[in-house]
């Protein structure tokens, strides 16, 4: 690599690590999606996708494990700090939170989750139509709380975040028979954008007009899915990496299209694909050691129940490591996604 390309990678990942904040006119970061934004719906419903245990939240603030499926925050948590409201987002289901909690910031997500009903049922969590209820209900207790017309304002300039799509391929159309046979790959993509239409336009006629859409990451290169290809070197698995590719840009066409058909709405497709691929192929440059492989256990399989804080392999130093468990990332990459978000697609939003 040429000296000049050296230096230039150098100073975007150093200006990627630090915390930015900004002076937006965003209201609150209403979220919905999977277990890389849950921040502990999950310990309040019967399924094993949990993370409430250490080592998860080891780095957390009090290292509390909090349900979040990290080392310490989650993306959506520097998001909300770096639009100067809260510094972490409370989860809907959690008791210890109420309704003045949620004012400037919740979650609904749910771990294990997918836009497909059927992705859900795998681990029994959350439906993303079930976060959508939950939404409603939220709308109605803020109502009483703050009046029709304070609730309306804050909906209308809130910063929803939408994200989630991976567990649909990983978790259910690679593992199980039943979509397989319905669709193929292209056509199961399909499916799920129309999913992903109608739910945005859904919170849209519920007041959204700032909305984030995430696209998937680099799938192919999670550590589980490279330990699944260990006969070939463990290196990233393609064909996942294509798909996560071509269903991002199914859904930037989304994007563009509702932005036409929607008036006032500002939808933006956030996409974590190039800046995390280019992290776990240049790990050195952003500060890492380690991308292949993850900071708990062995790095190569364990997450949830298998990395707990029994494992004698877990690392002592997680931001040595791009990622925390073999399917997420660590909190010290979690920034510098959220912070590439923040300067680029979410930019729009300031």
């Amino acid at each position: 690599m040429a000296l000049a390309s050296i230096s230039l990678i150098l100073i975007i990942s150093q200006f990627l690590l630090q915390i930015i904040k900004i002076d937006a006119k965003v209201s609150s970061i209403i979220v919905f999606g999977d277990s890389s934004v849950d921040s502990g719906n999950n310990n309040f419903i019967p399924t094993v996708a949990k993370s409430n245990f250490r080592p998860y939240g080891r780095d957390f603030d009090g290292g509390k494990a909090t349900g979040r499926f990290s080392n310490g925050r989650v993306p959506t948590d520097f998001i909300s700090e770096a639009f100067g409201l809260k510094k972490n987002i409370p989860a809907y289901l959690d008791p210890s939170y109420t309704i003045q909690d949620f004012a400037t910031g919740v979650c609904f997500a749910s771990a294990g989750t997918g836009y497909d009903n059927i992705t859900s049922k795998v681990l029994s969590v959350i439906p993303l139509w079930k976060e959508l209820e939950y939404y409603k209900e939220y709308q109605s207790r803020l109502e009483e709380y703050l009046g029709n017309q304070k609730t309306s304002e804050i909906l209308s300039e809130a910063l929803y975040i939408i994200s989630i799509g991976t567990n649909d391929f990983l978790e259910n159309y690679y593992v199980l028979p039943h979509r397989q046979s319905q669709f193929s790959i292209e056509e199961y993509q399909n499916y799920l954008a129309g999913i992903a239409r109608n739910f945005i336009t859904q919170i849209y006629e519920l007041k959204a007009r700032k909305i984030s859409l995430t696209g998937l990451p680099p799938m192919g290169c999670l550590p589980l899915e490279r330990t699944t290809n260990l006969a070939f070197g463990g290196n990233c698995i393609d064909r996942y990496n294509r798909v996560a590719i071509n269903f991002n840009q199914k859904l930037q066409a989304l994007v563009e299209s509702l932005n036409k058909e929607l008036s006032g709405l500002q939808l933006v497709l956030s996409s974590p694909y190039t800046i995390l691929y280019d992290i776990i192929q240049n790990p050195y440059f952003y500060g890492f050691e380690y991308s292949a492989t993850a900071c708990c256990g062995t790095g190569r399989f364990e997450m949830g129940y298998l990395c707990d804080q029994h494992n004698p392999f877990t690392c002592s130093d997680a931001d040595r490591y791009v990622f925390w468990d073999s399917f997420h990332p660590t909190e010290k990459t979690n920034g510098i996604l959220a912070n590439y978000a923040v300067k680029t697609t979410l930019a729009v939003f300031q």
